[in-house]
């Protein structure tokens, strides 16, 4: 096992804990094998429609919409996220639970490989998440947009530090959670660590985590305006190795966008599901390289070039940080999603985005 830094350096962010709200809607996962390894913040929120804003003049309004979907649920959604780190090298495919997440990221890790970090929420179910892996300071903030117990198996020297020095409040398999996790002996370490909802909701209690946290005030449109947009019924992400070239192809009848993974369909070990999104996102970011090792950095607080895929249409934009979370916009003002869960891929930003990704 990968030796573990324990050299905390940066100091304690707040943890605001607020109540969800309520989210109007008509329609509704290691880099190499030198790995070492190893709060939330308040969001700031924008008006939204409320599912209950105006019950007289939208009578078939759903009564609540999860908030990180937008999509009709049957009870108000106000527990606290899981932010999970899940490995995607190809010994850990196919990886399971994701067809459950409410919102999936997928970033650069060292070596060019990606691993997503999939945000469950809103759906309940007993089936393994999995497998984990180790965390990186990027991915700390990705999983603090959503207010997040972060869940990983252990860490990059410099997330470490963040972790203890900031007293982030995370469910770690190497050093504070074990007990929460399980090893699949049909699968080879480190590619085989799993956990479940149950676990992970013993494991936030065990630690006295907090069971509710700010919520991002997001913005959802069953018929978004899509005056302008290019056709992208076809969509391909390359990110810098050949080996993670990632697709998609909408689907009218469904409105969703399957996804495929060098040319396969990607799919859920739980139920064999291939993964669906309702709203694509990708976005340039500066990333560099600041080792031999080559950790990277990620810069997901200065903004740039994105583009906006939903409805089998794609919409070039720009991302900024407001406060906590990401804005996707365009000419400054907001784009909604459509209801439904929103993958985001970020790539570097040393090339034009159409380097990265291309539709028709």
């Amino acid at each position: 096992m990968p030796a573990k830094s324990r050299f905390p350096r940066a100091l304690r962010l707040p943890l605001t804990i607020l109540a969800a709200g309520a989210i109007f809607s008509m329609a509704a996962c290691s880099g190499g094998s030198k790995e070492p390894l190893a709060s939330n913040a308040s969001a700031t929120p924008i008006p939204t429609e409320s599912a209950s804003s105006s019950p007289a003049s939208s009578p078939e309004a759903p009564a609540y919409t999860a908030p990180l979907t937008g999509l009709p649920v049957d009870h108000e959604i106000a527990n606290r996220p899981f932010a999970v780190m899940i490995n995607n090298l190809a010994p850990a495919r196919p990886q399971s639970g994701l067809t459950q997440a409410d919102t999936v990221w997928e970033l650069l890790a060292e070596g060019g490989i990606t691993r997503l970090v999939a945000v469950f929420q809103s759906k309940e179910f007993t089936d393994p998440i999995g497998p984990v892996r180790s965390i990186r300071p990027y991915f700390i903030e990705v999983g603090e947009f959503y207010g997040g117990v972060l869940v990983h198996a252990g860490a990059s020297n410099d997330a470490f530090a963040i972790l203890r020095g900031q007293h982030k409040q995370d469910l770690d398999e190497i050093t504070n959670a074990g007990a929460f996790f399980w090893r699949d002996k049909t699968r080879k370490a480190p590619h085989n660590l799993y956990t479940n909802l149950e676990k992970l909701r013993a494991g936030a209690a065990h630690l006295k985590y907090p069971d509710t946290a700010s919520m991002p005030a997001l913005s959802f449109s069953s018929a978004p305006d899509l005056t302008g947009a290019a056709p992208a019924s076809e969509v391909n992400i390359q990110f810098e190795l050949k080996s993670y070239k990632v697709s998609y192809t909408y689907d009218a009848a469904k409105g969703l966008y399957a996804r495929f993974i060098n040319g396969k369909p990607h799919v859920d070990k739980n139920n064999d599901e291939q993964l669906t999104a309702s709203n694509l996102v990708v976005l340039a970011a500066k990333t560099a390289s600041y080792d031999d090792y080559g950790r990277l950095e990620v810069d997901l607080k200065g903004g740039g070039d994105a583009v906006l895929m939903q409805q089998g249409k794609a919409i070039t934009a720009k991302w900024r940080r407001d406060g906590n979370m990401i804005r996707i916009e365009k000419d400054g003002k907001e784009l909604p999603f459509v209801p439904g869960v929103t993958y985001y891929h970020v790539v570097p930003n040393r090339a034009a985005l159409s380097n990265y990704v291309t539709y028709q």
